[in-house]
């Protein structure tokens, strides 16, 4: 603290000015410094360096001037509540800039004996000014469903989403999304072929949208697992048949041994003939399946032919 020596005859020439210029160099704190405004994806945030006074502990409080209060309101400054006689060097005032319009900021030092004078944001804040970051997402193949998951980002936000097959980027389709409490449903995917996902944020109030988010991309399940299990009843079915007319022929032949020949060996021409008519249907029905199966197989390469 400077220290200053003055006479009896000078402290009585001294004007109240000057005399109360004395007084408040000694008792104003310094004002903050390095006010600056923090503000991404419509929050935002206040900020400055803290005073330090040794042996003291500092409180700071924050006002707010918007466009009504300097043209309607002469000028007039308004405390944000929240940050009132706060220790912290950072307050939220996301509520506070309610309108796209130029807003004021300023921020005091306060002891609770002494305080300082008003520091000033340099310039003037907009809300249209803050930054939007590209929504975090989660793309999702549930057989052949294509779903997306957006991260809810508040009730301002709006999401553009983009998808398309992958190879076919000129047919791209689009969903605005309002509502993210739930997985979103964008499309029907065929079996085998990859889908592609990138989204964007909107804010309708300040008429602004992010930057697109990196693409994923995924493969509709189903269409190989499919095949397998249709092959796999295909062959339970095919020996299935064969076990069933097998004993069939069994049991046909000890009924005409026992009814029309219950004594005498069957003939060697009968025996002959049911193995031949065994061997004969075990044929056919397998050709029959081959010639299905060979089928199903066309239809599902139709499937990947390319565009």
């Amino acid at each position: 603290m400077l220290c200053l020596t003055v006479s009896s005859t000078s402290l009585t020439a001294l004007s109240p000015a000057l005399w109360f210029s004395f007084l408040c160099e000694d008792a104003l704190l310094p004002s903050p410094q390095n006010i600056s405004i923090l503000s991404t994806n419509m929050r935002h945030f206040l900020t400055w360096s803290p005073v330090t006074i040794q042996g003291e502990t500092v409180r700071y409080s924050v006002e707010f001037q918007g466009e009504y209060e300097r043209e309607y309101a002469n000028e007039s400054w308004i405390p944000i509540c929240e940050c009132s006689l706060i220790t912290a060097t950072v307050c939220n005032i996301t509520e506070d800039i309610s309108a796209t319009v130029a807003y004021n900021l300023r921020v005091r030092a306060d002891t609770g004996a002494r305080r300082s004078q008003w520091g000033t944001l340099k310039g003037f804040f907009n809300r249209i000014t803050t930054s939007l970051t590209p929504p975090p997402m989660k793309v999702i193949a549930d057989g052949y469903h294509l779903l997306v998951e957006l991260k809810d980002m508040g009730p301002a936000f709006q999401f553009c989403v983009l998808y398309w097959k992958k190879g076919q980027e000129s047919r791209m389709h689009w969903k605005m999304v309002k509502d993210v409490s739930s997985t979103v449903h964008l499309d029907t995917m065929e079996a085998g072929h990859d889908y592609c996902v990138k989204a964007q944020t909107y804010v309708e109030t300040i008429n602004r949208s992010s930057s697109f988010s990196q693409t994923q991309c995924v493969r509709a399940q189903g269409g190989r697992s499919l095949w397998l299990v249709t092959a796999m009843i295909s062959s339970a079915g095919f020996a299935l048949a064969a076990l069933t007319l097998l004993f069939l022929a069994w049991k046909t032949s000890k009924i005409f041994q026992y009814s029309c020949c219950p004594i005498a060996v069957l003939p060697d021409t009968l025996v002959t003939f049911l193995f031949c008519f065994i061997v004969f249907m075990v044929m056919y029905i397998h050709s029959s399946m081959g010639q299905a199966k060979k089928k199903q197989t066309y239809a599902y390469e139709d499937l990947f032919v390319p565009v």
